[in-house]
């Protein structure tokens, strides 16, 4: 019944900011206790954890990152929004969005996923 759907450009140019934003439905992101979930696949690679933000408005990024990474929420839209500053190619990826129940060691309910390309 909850339901998340990523959107934003398909495709940023090096060195611009990407900016996806997740809609949550049947469900707020201000609910005890869930993390809000940004995850990317890359062609060819596995998936990577970029970071949440929680019920609290707490935010968590994967030190992995090369690109500055900012999570942040709209509570009256029901949203949270990724961004992501300075991009290169290697950002290239599935972006998908989604959701972790305190204590769980998955997500139980994700978006669809939405292709970025970063190219000039």
């Amino acid at each position: 019944q909850v339901q998340l759907q990523e959107s934003g450009p398909g495709l940023v140019k090096p060195s611009q900011t990407l900016s996806l934003t997740c809609t949550v439905s049947g469900g707020s992101i201000t609910t005890n206790y869930y993390y809000w979930t940004w995850i990317r696949q890359p062609p060819g690679k596995g998936l990577e954890w970029i970071g949440y933000i929680n019920w609290g408005g707490g935010t968590l990024y994967s030190p992995s990152l090369k690109s500055p990474t900012s999570i942040s929420r709209d509570t009256s839209k029901n949203q949270f929004t990724l961004l992501l500053n300075s991009v290169t190619p290697e950002d290239t990826a599935v972006y998908y969005c989604a959701r972790r129940p305190r204590l769980s060691t998955y997500w139980d309910y994700w978006g669809q996923g939405i292709q970025v390309t970063v190219s000039s």
